[in-house]
C-alpha cells in the first residue's frame, strides 16, 4: 500500500514538473504553433489536430492523419486568427508526417527554427502546445533514444508522457529549436514514454515530377503544390493533365506561372489550355495576353513565334463561326515565318506546310514538304504529307505512290500496328493506279500488321483487289469473311455474286442473289444479277422478268441489258 501511495507521489511530482515554467524563449516559439481542422467532401468537420510554421511565408509540418480524406482544411493561430491550407506540399503516411503551406495574406508569420543535430540521449527536451494564451506552459523531459530513418534523418524515443491532444505539437531543444513532431504512442507505457519524427524528416516531404499519382497524396482533396524546380515542375504539369480535373489543371497552370513567371513553358501551355477550354471571347484574349507575356520573357522568340502560329492554326481548324482579331491561316503563316527568319528549323517548315495545307495552297504545301524531305526532320509522316498533296494536285499516282513508298521506308520494321494505316493508304492509291497485286499485298501487309484485328469493309476492300488481281479464289474467300462478319451487308451478297458470275459458278451465284432478296425484296440489283445470271444458264424469259424487276424498283443500269436481250 505504502509502495503505491510512494508512487502516486512521484507521479504528481513528475506532471507538476513536466508543466512547471520553462526557458523564456518557449512564450515566443509558441505563436507559430497552431490548431487544424480538416473538411470533408460534405463540408463537415473531418479532424482536428495540430501543426507549427517551419518558415515565415507559411510552410508548415503536422501530422498525415488530419488530413486524409480532406477536401480543404483551416488553421487558427495562437491569436485565433483563421486561415486556409492552400497547398500539399509533401507527405509520408508511413510516418504519418505532411508539410503544406498556408495562405499568408499580410505580414509574415513566426516560425519555429529547425535544429541542425539531433539531442543526445540524456538531453532535456519540451513539448509546445497548443494555446491562445500568453504563458510559457510546457512539458518537459528527456531524450530517451535515438534511431535513424532515410539514412539521414531520426526517430526519437522521449521519457514524457503524452496527451491525445498533444499529437503533432512540436519538441524542441534547450536553445529552442525544433527536433520532432510529437506522435500517438501505441505501446503500453504511455504515462512515461511517447515518441517523435524527426521535424527535419517531416520538412524534406516533397512534391515530384511523379506526386500526381501517388495514393498518398491523391486521398487528400486538397490542392497539391508544384516541386522546388522548374524542370520538375513541368513534367508534374504534363503528368496531371491527364490525371486531374480541367479545373485543377487550370489552377495547377496559375500556380506555376506565379511560381515560375520567367517561364515561357508557363505562359504558353496556359494560353493553349485558355485556347482548349474557351467559351468566349475573353478567354481567347487571356490565351493572347498570355503569349504575349511569353514572347517579353522568351531568350528564343522564335520558338514563341512557333507556338503562337500552332496555336492559331488550331483555332482555325476547329472551325470557328467567327474570328477572333487576327487569328487567320494568314497570321498563322506570318508568325511560322517569322520564326523561320530568327532561325531556320524544319519543323518551322513542317508548320508551314501544314497551314499551306489547310489553306488548300497544296502547291505551296508540296514545296514545304519536298524541302522538309531533304533534312534530317524527314520522317514516315512527312513523306505521307508529300503523297497526300501531290495527290490532291491531281498528279500521276505513281508519283504518289514513291512518297508513300519513302513512308512506308521511314516506317520501324516490322510495321507497327500504329504505323500500319499508312499500308492501306498505299493500297487505294495501287487500285487507283490499277497495281492490283501491289495492292492486295499491301492489304496482307496491313492484316500482319495490326495482328488480323481487321473488319468487314477491310475484306471487301481486299477482295476488290484480289478480284482485279485475278486472284478469284482470295477473292471468294475474303468476300464470304465479310458476309460472316456482316450478314446484312447486301453489297457483298451481290459481289459475291459476281464473283461467281466470273469464274462461270452461275448456279452458285443464283443462290447468293436468292439469299440477298430473302433479306430485301426490294434488292433492285439482286434482279439485274439474277438476269444475268439467267442468261448464262439459257433462262431468257426468266432473265428478261428479273430484269423488268429490277426496272421497276429503279435500277436504270438494266436498261442496256434490256435492249439487249428482251426484244
Amino acid at each position: 500500500m505504502k509502495k503505491n501511495l510512494l508512487l502516486t507521489f512521484m507521479l504528481c511530482l513528475l506532471t507538476q514538473a513536466g508543466m512547471a515554467q520553462a526557458p523564456k524563449w518557449v512564450e515566443k516559439a509558441k505563436r507559430a504553433i497552431f490548431s487544424i481542422i480538416t473538411y470533408d467532401t460534405n463540408d463537415k468537420i473531418l479532424n482536428t489536430g495540430n501543426g507549427f510554421f517551419v518558415t515565415e511565408n507559411g510552410v508548415a509540418l503536422s501530422d498525415y492523419s488530419v488530413f486524409k480524406g480532406a477536401q480543404r482544411a483551416v488553421i487558427i493561430d495562437s491569436d485565433g486568427k483563421q486561415m486556409p491550407v492552400n497547398a500539399i506540399l509533401g507527405a509520408n503516411d508511413m510516418y504519418d508526417v505532411i508539410k503544406f503551406s498556408v495562405g499568408i495574406t499580410d505580414k509574415k508569420v513566426a516560425a519555429l527554427q529547425i535544429a541542425p543535430v539531433p539531442p543526445v540521449v540524456g538531453a532535456p527536451i519540451y513539448l509546445l502546445p497548443y494555446s491562445t494564451q500568453k504563458d510559457r506552459i510546457s512539458t518537459q523531459g528527456t531524450v530517451k533514444a535515438v534511431s535513424k530513418i532515410a539514412e539521414k534523418y531520426y526517430y526519437y524515443t522521449l521519457n514524457m508522457p503524452l496527451k491525445d491532444k498533444m499529437v503533432s505539437c512540436p519538441l524542441m531543444n534547450a536553445e529552442g529549436q525544433v527536433f520532432g513532431l510529437a506522435q500517438r504512442s501505441s505501446g503500453q507505457d504511455t504515462a512515461t514514454t511517447c515518441y517523435a519524427v524527426g521535424a527535419a524528416f517531416a520538412l524534406s516531404q516533397t512534391i515530384t515530377a511523379l506526386s500526381s499519382g501517388d495514393a498518398t497524396l491523391r486521398s487528400i482533396g486538397i490542392k497539391k503544390g508544384l516541386p522546388e524546380t522548374e524542370e520538375q515542375a513541368l513534367v508534374f504539369l504534363y503528368m496531371a493533365s491527364s490525371q486531374v480535373s480541367a479545373d485543377e489543371y487550370a489552377i495547377l497552370l496559375d500556380d506555376y506561372v506565379r511560381q515560375y513567371p520567367t517561364s515561357v513553358d508557363g505562359y504558353m501551355r496556359r494560353a493553349n489550355n485558355w485556347l482548349i477550354t474557351a467559351k468566349e471571347d475573353a478567354d481567347l484574349q487571356k490565351a493572347a495576353a498570355d503569349m504575349d507575356q511569353a514572347l517579353k520573357v522568351a531568350k528564343k522568340k522564335d520558338e514563341v513565334y512557333y507556338n503562337l502560329a500552332k496555336m492559331i492554326y488550331n483555332y482555325q481548324l476547329s472551325k470557328p463561326e467567327k474570328v477572333f482579331k487576327d487569328w487567320t491561316y494568314d497570321k498563322a503563316l506570318e508568325y511560322v515565318r517569322t520564326a523561320f527568319s530568327i532561325d531556320p528549323q524544319p519543323v518551322y517548315t513542317q508548320l508551314e506546310g501544314d497551314i499551306l495545307f489547310a489553306r488548300q495552297d497544296y502547291a505551296g504545301a508540296l514545296v514545304c514538304y519536298e524541302k522538309l524531305n531533304s533534312t534530317p526532320l524527314a520522317s514516315a509522316s512527312t513523306f505521307f504529307n508529300a503523297a497526300k498533296t501531290k495527290e490532291l494536285l491531281k498528279a500521276d499516282p505513281k508519283e504518289v505512290i514513291v512518297l508513300l513508298d519513302s513512308c512506308i521506308a521511314h516506317c520501324p520494321q516490322p510495321i507497327t500496328a500504329d504505323m500500319a494505316p499508312y499500308l492501306l493508304e498505299r493500297a487505294q492509291v495501287n487500285m487507283n493506279a490499277e497495281l492490283y497485286r501491289a495492292a492486295m499485298l499491301d492489304y496482307d501487309a496491313y492484316f500482319a500488321a495490326v495482328g488480323g484485328k481487321v473488319n468487314d469493309v477491310f475484306y471487301y476492300y481486299r477482295e476488290q483487289a484480289a478480284f482485279k488481281a485475278k486472284q478469284f479464289q482470295r477473292a471468294l474467300d475474303d468476300i464470304a469473311k465479310a458476309i460472316e462478319l456482316n450478314p446484312k451487308e447486301l453489297t457483298y451478297r451481290a459481289e459475291q455474286a459476281v464473283i461467281n458470275l466470273r469464274v462461270g459458278r452461275n448456279e452458285g451465284a443464283v443462290n447468293v442473289l436468292n439469299e440477298a432478296l430473302k433479306i430485301d425484296p426490294k434488292y433492285a440489283e439482286a434482279y439485274r444479277l439474277l438476269g444475268i445470271c439467267q442468261i448464262q444458264l439459257k433462262k431468257n424469259t426468266e432473265a428478261c422478268a428479273s430484269f423488268a424487276k429490277a426496272k421497276e424498283l429503279g435500277d436504270t443500269n438494266v436498261d442496256e441489258l434490256i435492249q439487249k436481250h428482251c426484244k
